[in-house]
């Protein structure tokens, strides 16, 4: 779901499930050409540009953190943001697996 979203908007607010990054994917290739480490605050998105920050909250219990986009996806349906398990740790998702959850961030001048 896309909240907030108009041709002046400066920041841009998304809803939705979230989920994090299995331990078999340490140290593989993300899409940005980065080895994925688990122990970094990353995330995938499926449009966002590499290097996009995005503070993200998981709405059951108001915590937050910040991001960088370094890889593509989620590919499960109805998910919006994958995030290392260190962003999951920091925003209590681990034990749930997938969480609801708030991605702001600021829209790139053209």
């Amino acid at each position: 779901m896309l909240i907030g979203f108009s041709s002046c908007a400066r920041k841009i607010t998304e809803t939705g499930k979230g989920s994090f990054y299995a331990d078999k994917f340490q140290g593989r290739p993300t899409a940005s050409g980065e080895r994925f480490d688990q122990h970094k605050m990353t995330a995938a998105h499926r449009t966002l540009p590499f290097g996009t920050k995005v503070k993200v909250t998981n709405l059951a219990n108001g915590r937050s953190v910040n991001v960088t986009i370094n890889d593509r996806g989620p590919f499960a349906p109805g998910r919006i943001i994958d995030v290392s398990k260190k962003a999951a740790r920091k925003l209590g998702m681990v034990d749930a697996g997938v969480a609801s959850l708030e991605i702001k961030y600021k829209r790139r001048k053209k």
